[in-house]
């Protein structure tokens, strides 16, 4: 039935493949822009650092701009829980939702109580602190796989990505860029402005 298809056709076999990508890309253009879902980041439950609770990151995180963050305790970049409590404290009135996630991917993450100790105790965090996770390669946890889809992968603990409230990146930034730099707080800054 194709082959009779085709003969009837007023082109050449040859052209059948430039006229479907045509019609595909037509029909892609009629439909409109793909709409993003705003859930697709969040849709997952994760139980919250050295404790039992479980929590549904949609309902604690969705709907916010967010800042989302890879840590481990014993990295040299661990120091920068004090920069991510502050932003914390500092914009939290505005919106923004400071989310740890601790890692082991590069061999730098105590046990779990000890990395609480180190979170909540050593620098006094507030701001949401999730249990271990897989952050990079092809173990990596869904959330940080849809991270890196939108921009990259974590290169190193204390990644930073900056989130608006449909799930996009908007902005990432490596573990040498300090939560309290420039940088951080106009994109921060700008996400809450609506710029």
């Amino acid at each position: 039935m194709w082959t009779q298809t085709l003969t009837a056709m007023p082109f050449s076999p040859r052209t059948l493949p430039a006229m479907t990508l045509a019609a595909t890309l037509a029909a892609t253009l009629l439909a409109g822009p793909a709409q993003a879902n705003p859930d697709a980041l969040l849709d997952h439950e994760l139980r919250r650092l050295h404790s039992s609770e479980v929590v549904d990151l949609q309902e604690q995180l969705g709907g916010a701009p967010l800042l989302l963050v890879n840590t481990a305790s014993r990295c040299g970049f661990t120091g920068q829980f004090e920069g991510l409590e502050a932003l914390h404290q500092r914009y939290g009135d505005r919106g923004l939702k400071v989310a740890g996630f601790s890692s082991n991917d590069f061999n730098q993450e105590i046990d779990e109580e000890g990395a609480a100790e180190v979170c909540f105790v050593n620098f006094g965090v507030t701001f949401d602190m999730f249990a271990p996770i897989p952050v990079s390669g092809d173990e990596a946890h869904p959330l940080f796989a849809e991270l890196a889809r939108q921009s990259e992968a974590p290169g190193w603990n204390f990644t930073k990505y900056l989130v608006d409230e449909r799930g996009q990146v908007v902005a990432h930034f490596p573990s040498r860029v300090r939560p309290e730099s420039p940088a951080i707080r106009r994109a921060i800054e700008s996400l809450l402005d609506g710029e």
